[in-house]
């Protein structure tokens, strides 16, 4: 498995997409516990507007880190951009536990 950080930029109307798709993005997460290691949204300060997302993902290539992120419901809506980098954990050897 290699392991890859999405990192999402939501667009003008993100919100309103999030408010739509919220419970289908929530499915698709669980769906895909398995490789989607990590996520969660990003804001500026702790209850402000989110304004993107990121995503800690395990996969065996980097084709199926990118069908994950762009069959998730929040980005097929096209208010949402990503980039994609493989990431490469200090101290490989020691667990970590979120």
């Amino acid at each position: 498995m290699t392991r890859w950080v999405a990192i999402f930029n939501d667009l003008p109307g993100m919100a309103d997409i999030r408010r739509e798709r919220e419970s289908l993005h929530f499915d698709y997460l669980k769906a895909n516990r398995d490789k989607i290691r990590i996520g969660g949204g990003l804001r500026e300060a702790p209850g402000g507007a989110f304004l993107g997302a990121s995503w800690v993902l395990e996969t065996d290539t980097r084709r199926e880190a990118v069908e994950l992120i762009e069959n998730d419901p929040y980005f097929r809506s096209g208010f949402r951009h990503y980039s994609l980098l493989f990431w490469g954990k200090a101290f490989a050897d020691v667990p970590v536990t979120l």
